[in-house]
């Protein structure tokens, strides 16, 4: 109720007295916190007074952790580190994944086509639900980074395809529109009863299984696997802002230390000439090309498999020199209307040669 009435009075159309006697009244609602009702009115009061000197001292915070520039930097340079921090001010667009005619559906939802094949939404009034083409299934929503690790197994028609860490369901169902018979894996059975009812409303079926990746044997081997692998969820931070400041270096190294393991575990589960994409939404490359190249370094009979740069057109800033996907929060500039970016995110592809 604090956060909710500081912000009301700092940054929303809401008389500061109207945030106040709101945030009280549901200090008061709640037997837990009715104690706590006159420091709510205290807090808010002071904080209507002193508005401008704390909006002056907010101005001053950098949106992102010194720690966590510094890791950008390092990675990206100064210039880039800065502007991924800044862009964290700007709103984040919503991005759908069409299962068919996206030039159709970007008109009818006043959209736009982007290079992921995907649409972009300007701005609108009124909820998801409520746009033309969700209760048919028709689209869901999906930043267009999240869309690109899928994408890079091409026609998976006739192939056994495991998405290892597969909930909510967004990229197990591309890669049943792709093609593949697909088995969804999850460690959390409550996030498998959320990846069902989001395939359900989009009319696709998928194995699910919920177990343990680094114990996982399948009775055969798969085709092609898909590993977005448990990270820091640094390349999200425009939607989650909170990630950065309760994360720490210790966090991005244990991740790190998980990926690897789930990685060379997962390599194990793929079938001679498989193909196998791991991919996280983490901007450090501690979590992405750190971790793929230790596992090249001593995995026999892996390769990797580079992506090229000319099957992406809009997006080959984010093809990197080996070969890999490396998106950043300053790319995809959009025209007037629609939001710029997308969310960070680290892909490449391997293959298993034996």
């Amino acid at each position: 109720m604090l956060a909710i009435g500081a912000a009301q009075i700092l940054y929303l159309d809401v008389p500061d007295h109207s945030a106040v006697d709101l945030a009280v009244e549901q200090a008061n609602q709640d037997p837990r916190n009715r104690r706590f009702a006159k420091l709510v009115n205290a807090i808010l009061r002071r904080l209507g007074r002193e508005k401008e000197q704390v909006l002056d001292a907010i101005g001053k915070v950098a949106p992102m952790p010194a720690w966590f520039i510094a890791r950008l930097e390092k990675a990206y340079g100064r210039d880039t580190a800065l502007a991924i921090s800044e862009s964290q001010l700007e709103p984040a667009a919503i991005d759908l994944t069409v299962k068919s005619d996206p030039e159709g559906w970007a008109k009818r939802l006043n959209g736009v086509v982007l290079p992921t094949g995907g649409i972009r939404l300007a701005a609108f009034d009124g909820g998801i639900p409520s746009l033309e083409g969700f209760d048919e299934g028709a689209w869901w929503v999906q930043d267009a980074a999240a869309s690109i690790p899928a994408k890079l197994f091409g026609d998976l028609s006739g192939r056994r395809a495991a998405d290892l860490c597969a909930a909510p369901g967004g990229k197990t169902a591309q890669l049943i529109l792709a093609g593949g018979a697909v088995t969804a894996l999850d460690q959390s059975e409550n996030r498998l009863r959320r990846l069902r009812s989001n395939l359900d409303r989009l009319g696709l079926k998928a194995e699910t299984i919920a177990a343990d990746l680094t114990t996982f044997e399948p009775a055969e081997r798969f085709d092609a696997i898909l590993l977005d692998a448990p990270c820091s969820s640094t390349g999200t931070t425009r939607r989650h802002p909170d990630v950065l400041w309760t994360k720490g270096p210790e966090d991005i190294a244990r991740l790190a230390a998980l990926q690897e393991r789930l990685l060379r575990h997962a390599l194990t589960l793929l079938k001679p000439g498989g193909t196998l994409v791991f991919s996280n939404c983490s901007l450090d490359p501690v979590e992405g090309e750190d971790v793929v190249a230790r596992v090249l370094s001593d995995v026999d009979a892996v390769e990797r498999v580079p992506i090229g740069a000319g099957d992406w057109p809009g997006l080959e800033a984010a093809i990197t020199p080996l070969g890999e996907f490396r998106t950043l929060p300053t790319m995809l500039k959009m025209p007037d209307g629609i939001g710029s970016g997308l969310d960070g995110f680290y892909a490449a592809v391997l293959r298993r040669l034996a």
